[in-house]
């Protein structure tokens, strides 16, 4: 861009944006949004709460492989233009074999985000108030979560220890039965008639502590049980609408187990809860925008969030090449790789594939995930207003009722 066009774009860009969007000309790290992004977008990003109910932080979980990597948490965040992730992993990728294997692994996967927080000068949301001051001062922040119940091993106490370690989502169930099932899994066959006893004492134990339960995972028939448990509004964080299934045949198949039904999202969203739409089965972010807005259509615009199952942060492989607490790639439990999907741009081990890392969730994505989001749910006809529900005012909302009055 030649000198005279840039700063024009600059000027235009101050004249434009008021009130929270006219703060981030305070802000230095935003700075790179000025040549980059329309001064609406730009404006939205700044003024609204973004936040990815299910983002994969990959991390060790085996204690020898303490502390892990050194990533740059803060840095992709501010490029994304997100004020929060849901920062999540899990133990089941790996086969657990010993009793007590779980928990260690879930300890040892706290302990290295420590490290990855601390680091990053960041910090752990426990409450709605944490994440507005947050938002407010610019500075990124997590809402820890996990995905799956492995590490109780039916001990109910072990949720209180997780809390005090700033465990706000748990995510009950995942590709793998907990040693201890809390409930049937959607894509295997139901084993358990939904929602088992433990997974009733989980799920209000969550509501006594003051922890939001996510129930991606779950059978309809779990789902339905959970909800006649819970005294609080419930979270998926991440599926789409079943009748979205995108133009790749392999990813359509592999993930129609994984969508909701129009029916059972209304289950949900009738109960107060928040459905969260993922990135798969989007080859561009107006199509995102576009299953967005499918579901809205179902379920109402008080009822949808983001969640995109995907990594902030580079993956994760120890040793042996696995990834132990990040997303699946061909890992027993989890759902296989499109074999026709592109390496990253720099074809690293690490680097994954277009559609993996959270700023790189489209082919070509020259802009922070959740400016190219914001853009195109403008595209798609949506409003400010309704953006910013959508954007994380919805999760704000179930997030401070499973949380109020706890610290």
């Amino acid at each position: 861009m030649n000198s005279l066009k840039q700063e024009y774009s600059r000027r235009k860009f101050i004249t434009t944006i008021t009130g929270a969007g006219a703060a981030m000309m305070l802000n230095p790290v935003l700075a790179w949004a000025l040549d980059e992004v329309d001064p609406r977008v730009a404006a939205i990003v700044a003024k609204t709460i973004g936040i990815d109910t299910h983002n994969h932080i990959d991390v060790p979980i085996n204690a020898v492989e303490l502390p892990g990597p050194k990533l740059d948490l803060v840095g992709e965040m501010k490029k994304s233009g997100l004020s929060a992730i849901c920062m999540t992993f899990a133990v089941d990728y790996q086969q657990i074999r010993q009793p007590a294997e779980g928990y260690d692994r879930f300890i040892s996967g706290l302990n290295a985000m420590d490290k990855v927080l601390e680091s990053n000068n960041m910090k752990r949301a426990l409450n709605l108030t944490d994440i507005q001051t947050a938002h407010q001062r610019r500075q990124p922040i997590v809402i820890q979560s996990v995905e799956g119940g492995h590490f109780l091993e039916g001990r109910l106490e072990r949720l209180g220890e997780a809390y005090n370690r700033g465990l706000r989502q748990l995510g009950l169930l995942h590709d793998n039965d907990a040693s201890v099932p809390l409930g049937d899994i959607y894509t295997k066959p139901p084993q358990w008639g939904g929602l088992t006893a433990f997974g009733t004492d989980v799920i209000r134990e969550c509501n006594r502590l003051g922890m939001l339960v996510d129930l991606t995972h779950a059978s309809n028939e779990t789902i339905n049980a959970a909800l006649n448990v819970t005294t609080k509004p419930v979270v998926i964080s991440h599926t789409g609408i079943d009748s979205k299934l995108g133009a790749n045949p392999f990813m359509a198949k592999m993930m129609r187990p994984r969508l909701i039904s129009k029916e059972q999202a209304k289950i949900v969203a009738d109960a107060g809860g928040v459905i969260g739409v993922w990135t798969h089965l989007a080859d561009t972010p107006l199509e995102f925008a576009q299953n967005v807005r499918a579901l809205v259509e179902v379920i109402g615009i008080d009822h949808v969030c983001i969640g995109t199952d995907t990594k902030m942060t580079p993956s994760y492989r120890s040793a042996g090449g696995t990834k132990p607490g990040g997303n699946p790639g061909n890992q027993p439990g989890g759902p296989p790789r499109d074999p026709k999907a592109p390496n990253g741009p720099d074809g690293g081990q690490n680097r994954g594939r277009i559609g993996e890392r959270t700023n790189e969730a489209w082919q070509d994505q020259q802009v922070g995930f959740y400016y190219a989001v914001v853009d195109a749910l403008l595209k798609a006809g949506f409003t400010e207003e309704e953006i910013g529900k959508v954007g994380g005012r919805n999760f704000c909302r179930v997030f401070e009722a499973a949380t109020a009055g706890h610290h």
